[in-house]
């Protein structure tokens, strides 16, 4: 089983790069028999969905476009880190959602989160993105508040207690992406 942890911040200076890794550290370490891989949206300069491309820059567009897609599709399930901005997730990763359709179809996915609340209301926003392109999200998600689980808001030093619900998160986005492969089949 392979499982895509995304990173959906691009922002310069961004938290979530220490988030992911963590996130990926703490889920390899647990020897579960699967294979965990960061995708990294800043990776694929996606063009604003719909935006008109200048006609030097389609070409690249395209290309990120078909390897967001292909790279989406390798796997059986998917973690999604991002941070909440203005009680949503950030502009990038929903436009990179938006550029999805079967490739994610029939998968699960849990969130990690961080902000003020933990990133809840980012993880609310996603739940009704990813309903509609039929990908099954798990209930259980990791919060990290930028008040006690970084220093100065920049610096990350989670609190041992994310251990718990980064655990029971993981089971269930594997368990369920388990389940769902055989409606891939």
């Amino acid at each position: 089983m392979k499982i895509g942890i995304i990173l959906g911040s691009v922002r310069k200076g961004r938290n979530g790069e220490a988030v992911a890794n963590w996130m990926y550290d703490f889920a390899t370490n647990r020897n579960d028999d699967v294979t965990y891989e960061i995708v990294d949206l800043a990776d694929y300069p996606l063009p604003m969905l719909g935006a008109e491309v200048k006609e030097s820059d389609q070409e690249e567009a395209a290309q990120a476009i078909q390897s967001w897609s292909e790279k989406m599709a390798s796997f059986d399930g998917y973690i999604f880190i991002t941070p909440e901005y203005n009680h949503a997730i950030g502009g990038a990763l929903k436009n990179a959602t938006d550029y999805l359709k079967v490739e994610v179809h029939n998968k699960a996915a849990g969130f990690v989160g961080y902000g003020s609340l933990g990133g809840t209301r980012a993880h609310e926003n996603l739940r009704l993105i990813l309903g509609e392109l039929q990908v099954a999200d798990v209930r259980t998600a990791v919060t990290f508040s930028l008040m006690t689980d970084f220093e100065n808001m920049s610096v990350f030093k989670p609190a041992d207690f994310h251990h718990a619900n980064a655990n029971e998160m993981l089971d269930q986005v594997i368990a369920w992406s388990g389940a769902l492969k055989s409606l891939r089949g």
